[in-house]
């Protein structure tokens, strides 16, 4: 495979997202909430110009709410179907390259993990979940379409 990927920490986990689909690496000081939308929309966000729908990726994955209590989250900004998200997440750590084609993954993850896994992918610090993209921004609600 060869890509690059961007090492993130989310719910605690290292995990990899294709570099591929990360527009920019951001901190993210003000959200709008959405009435309404899915719980886990975080809500609106605006970068230079553009409003990001905010993803919270713990609530999408069912592991609880992300701690936005000191106002400012980093996020990847990623374009899915012409639309642009900032995906909440812990840490952003690292953009690594990939060894190898992923893998499946050969044990219990929890329904949220497995729901956006595209299996185990080697890097030089290990091998990482990587995760769907598509998947996180669509949450829960895909699991039941």
């Amino acid at each position: 495979m060869n890509a690059l990927l961007l090492i993130v920490t989310i719910a605690g986990q290292r995990v990899a997202l294709p570099a591929s689909a990360v527009e920019s690496v951001v901190e993210l000081d003000t959200l709008i909430p959405v009435p309404r939308a899915a719980p886990h929309v975080a809500g609106l966000s605006a970068l230079r110009s553009r409003v990001l729908t905010v993803i919270d990726c713990r609530r999408s994955l069912e592991l609880g709410v992300s701690d936005t209590s000191d106002g400012i989250r980093e996020g990847a900004v990623v374009e899915l179907d012409g639309h642009h998200y900032a995906l909440i997440v812990d840490v952003v750590e690292d953009v690594v390259e990939a060894i190898g084609d992923p893998s499946p993954v050969r044990a219990a993850m929890g329904p949220g993990w497995e729901r956006v896994s595209r299996g185990m992918i080697e890097t030089e610090t290990g091998p990482l979940l990587l995760v769907d993209v598509g998947a996180l921004i669509s949450g829960v609600e895909a699991r039941a379409a």
